[in-house]
């Protein structure tokens, strides 16, 4: 008879030993985490519950008489007006500048240079709104004039041009300063860590540094260039005391970027009308503010998903 061999126990994994710091930082890392979704969720609790009676009053208790939807759109439309064309101006200004910091400019030249241009996110909205009043504005009086003669047949420069040059078109340059150092700063550490493999390749098969550029470093950046921009939309969507110094608005809808009737945004709207603001006029400011905060967020969360779709990509695939 053969002796039967005893079975044989699995090995038993180690324990693993978690530090007390290891553990501490855990726990507040999470607990951050939920703090901030707490946060997110009280303001929009808070805004809800405020802009509840604006939502459910008659239409003639709304300011201007004609009802909230009549009372906000005007302001959304500045809104998107004014951070859309900061972004169509600013963008390709931003990327030109990462690519020539990154891969042009010498490298004491560039360190200086990507400080000063990270330094503009540092200057206050206000300073922007008074250089964008003395003298932004007076300075595109005569484009506006020009535009108006030469390209009046377009909706956005109709006309009649402002003379005090205060109009959304100015805006919207102001704007393009303000978010500049945010894209800026994003398209220059994204096409920083281009895959070095794909440059080299590119350089040593005979392309010029242009070239290099087109084949390697742009579709490698393209996703990182999209989500600066998108967070630049978003500043540009709730900056409030540069626009209320520049802008005249109050107008209702329009499209035209050089006249004087401009329609206002949701921020400088509420910041010029909230403190002589009473009873439901309060309730129908913050239901405003609620428009702001999804459409804020909704720009943030496209941001995160194109962030996101890129997240796996390596300069080894």
């Amino acid at each position: 008879m053969t002796a039967t061999k005893a079975p044989t126990e699995p090995p038993s994994t180690p324990r693993v030993v978690r530090r007390a710091g290891d553990r501490i930082f855990a726990g507040s890392a999470k607990g951050s985490g939920i703090f901030i979704l707490l946060v997110l969720a009280g303001v929009a609790a808070f805004l809800i519950s405020e802009a509840i009676p604006a939502l459910t009053a008659p239409a003639e208790d709304i300011p201007g008489g004609e009802g909230l939807a009549s009372y906000i759109a005007p302001l959304i439309l500045g809104t998107l007006l004014g951070a859309v064309l900061a972004l169509l101006v600013a963008t390709p200004l931003a990327v030109g500048i990462a690519l020539f910091v990154t891969y042009y400019a010498p490298r004491r030249i560039a360190a200086g240079l990507g400080y000063v241009i990270d330094l503009l996110a540092a200057i206050p909205s206000v300073v922007y709104g008074f250089w964008g009043l003395a003298v932004l504005a007076p300075a595109l009086v005569p484009f506006h004039v020009w535009a108006e003669d030469n390209l009046g047949w377009i909706p956005l420069f109709a006309g009649p041009a402002s003379t005090s040059g205060r109009t959304m078109f100015t805006v919207g340059l102001v704007l393009a300063v303000m978010i500049l150092p945010i894209i800026s700063a994003i398209a220059r550490e994204v096409f920083s860590q281009a895959p070095a493999l794909h440059r080299e390749a590119a350089l040593a098969l005979g392309a010029t540094r242009w070239e290099m550029i087109k084949m390697a470093v742009l579709p490698y950046g393209k996703s990182g260039v999209i989500a600066g921009a998108m967070l630049g939309l978003g500043r540009a969507l709730g900056e409030t005391m540069a626009v209320a110094i520049v802008l005249s608005g109050g107008a209702g809808a329009t499209l035209n970027l050089i006249s004087s009737s401009n329609p206002s945004t949701i921020a400088s709207n509420i910041a010029l009308r909230f403190p002589e603001a009473t009873g439901l006029g309060i309730n129908t400011l913050i239901a405003s503010g609620l428009v702001l905060f999804v459409i804020t967020l909704g720009v943030n969360m496209l941001a995160r998903w194109i962030v996101n779709r890129r997240a796996d990509f390596s300069g080894a695939n």
